[in-house]
This record gives C-alpha cells, sequence and structure tokens, in this order.
C-alpha cells in the first residue's frame, strides 16, 4: 500500500486508492473529483467537486501535485483539519 500526502495550508489531498482501509486521524475526509488544476511557478489550485457539486479548492506546491499525478477528472480525497476550519454569520 503506498500513501502520498502533500500538505499546504488546511487542506490536504491524497491520492489512494486504498483510503478505505487506512487509519487517519482527519475527521473531514471528503471524496471528490478534481474539475480544474492551476499550476502557477511554485504552486499548483486544485478545485475538487464534491458529489452534491459544492467545491472545495486547495493550495498545494507544484512538486506535490506532479508526484501525486494529478489532473482533472481524477478522484481524490480531500482532507480538512478541524481545527483549522473558521465559521462566519452575515
Amino acid at each position: 500500500m503506498w500513501l502520498e500526502i502533500f500538505i499546504f495550508g488546511s487542506v490536504f489531498i491524497i491520492n489512494n486508492p486504498n483510503i478505505n482501509i487506512m487509519k487517519i486521524s482527519t475527521r473531514n475526509v471528503l471524496k471528490g473529483t478534481i474539475t480544474h488544476i492551476e499550476h502557477g511557478a511554485v504552486n499548483t489550485e486544485v478545485t475538487i467537486q464534491l458529489p452534491g457539486g459544492q467545491e472545495i479548492v486547495s493550495i498545494i506546491t507544484k512538486t506535490s501535485a506532479q508526484n501525486l499525478e494529478l489532473k482533472k477528472d481524477l478522484e481524490v480525497y480531500g482532507l480538512i483539519k478541524a481545527s483549522n476550519v473558521m465559521i462566519a454569520i452575515d
């Protein structure tokens, strides 16, 4: 089994078909599909669409995106560390 986790900010991206048998401490694991990737000089912005149509965006290093072989339409998992989620109201 292999695991690659690349971290930048609060959203982690995992490209691992065995996620269901892994034990991880992150409680917010969201499976989705990459809908957009924008590579910059150093970082890559990855948009993941969730099954309900919502989107989350993660900024990871360009090297990490290349190592994960991320591409449009790839199923991935977004992991959100709950201690870094902020709440706002109108």
